[in-house]
């Protein structure tokens, strides 16, 4: 009979295994941007924001209003910085509003 290990781990570390076995971190990174600009930008900007992609290291973010499109590009540079910080990594380089 096998002799049974008794590690534990987390399941924190149990889902980062499984992420990178399975290149999975793409997929998961387009995921935690698109809910980091909701959770940063807030209600008011979310009601206006029809699309959220990341595609290589460049956010395109689609918009219904031309003046909200234009206010935020005034701040292009502040916004990468803290969608960067909230994310805890270099995810993004560049920010296109269209």
């Amino acid at each position: 009979m096998a002799k049974r290990e008794n590690d534990s781990f987390s399941i924190e570390d149990l889902m980062k295994n499984f992420i990178k076995e399975n290149n999975l971190s793409k997929g998961m990174q387009k995921i935690k941007v698109e809910e980091t600009w909701f959770k940063m930008m807030g209600p008011g900007v979310a009601t206006h924001t029809t699309s959220v992609r990341l595609n290589n290291k460049t956010l395109i973010i689609q918009l219904k209003s031309s003046v909200l499109r234009e206010e935020l590009s005034y701040g292009k540079e502040k916004i990468i910085k803290m969608m960067n910080e909230e994310l805890g990594e270099e995810v993004i380089g560049k920010l296109m509003l269209v």
